[in-house]
């Protein structure tokens, strides 16, 4: 199995900047691909932004400009930086990880278990 351990999230006033985590562990050969979603109440994940290993990154268009993602693939780490935050970016933030296991049998996704930001007007 495999986990992934968000943190970083919480309440912030709009204009200002959060920064997200996720550290995946477990049973982890590779990791092919990282990255971050966002749902909110009622409405379909989205993809805010993911990055393949040695690729480049890939952003929602409605924070380009504005958030980065980065990873530590030494430690099976992707950050989100969010910067400028308006309220409409409240919600629930998901990490996601598509990971190849030690046993080499294929790709596999899996899921933090979400961390809210709350962006004040």
């Amino acid at each position: 199995q495999v986990q992934l351990v968000e943190s970083g999230g919480g309440l912030v006033q709009a204009g200002g900047s959060l920064r997200l985590s996720c550290a995946a562990s477990g049973n982890i050969f590779s990791i092919n691909s990282m990255g971050w979603y966002r749902q909110a109440p009622g409405k379909q994940r989205e993809l805010v932004a993911s990055m393949p290993t040695g690729g480049s990154p890939t952003y929602a268009d409605s924070v380009k400009g504005r958030f980065t993602i980065s990873r530590d693939n030494a430690k099976n780490t992707v950050y989100l930086q969010m910067n400028s935050l308006k309220p409409e970016d409240t919600d629930v933030y998901y990490c996601y990880a598509a990971v190849v296991p030690v046993t080499k049998t294929g790709v596999y996704g899996y899921w933090g278990q979400g961390t809210q930001v709350t962006v004040s007007s």
